[in-house]
């Protein structure tokens, strides 16, 4: 069983992986299919400012403030829990936040989201880059999402103590 500062840390790596799930798959489904169905030049606008807007403290400390959660978790499972059940769950929704979640965009979707940065929605030419942009883009990000719902769900296991 998890108790004491470990079962604060592990909840709110829960909810913090939860709420980043929600948002990405908000994005998949809706806000992607919403863009997509635009003339490309008022998608790409559109993007390109939402590109701009994440960048907030609302955002980047529940995004960045869950990696260092689990960072601490998978650290403190590692020296004070090795080999028992909640460890195993613990260091899976580590492992799936971190690889599946932050490494997934610092390697996919942040350099698409830089390359959409620099196209001129009006250019004629833009239009093909920005079908590839979302289908690209939005592939990456259903990885994104499936790993931080996985998180979120070994860490209530873990809580549960099955």
């Amino acid at each position: 069983m998890i108790d004491g500062p470990l079962s604060a840390l592990v909840l709110g790596a829960a909810l913090g992986s939860g709420l980043i799930a929600g948002v990405f798959y908000a994005f998949s489904v809706i806000v992607m299919k919403a863009l997509a169905a635009l003339p490309p030049a008022r998608g790409i606008a559109a993007m390109q400012s939402v590109n701009v807007v994440v960048i907030s403290p609302w955002f980047l400390g529940v995004f960045a403030g869950t990696g260092l959660l689990c960072a601490a978790i998978a650290v403190v499972a590692l020296v004070t829990r090795p080999g028992t059940g909640a460890a195993v769950e613990l260091l899976l929704g580590c492992g799936l936040y971190l690889t599946g979640t932050v490494a997934v965009t610092a390697r996919a979707n942040v350099p698409r989201n830089g390359a959409l940065a620099e196209l001129d929605p009006e250019e004629p030419r833009s239009a093909d880059r920005w079908r590839a942009y979302v289908a690209s883009w939005t592939a990456w990000n259903h990885v994104r999402a499936g790993a931080a719902l996985a998180a979120c769900a070994a860490f209530v296991l873990a809580l549960a103590g099955r």
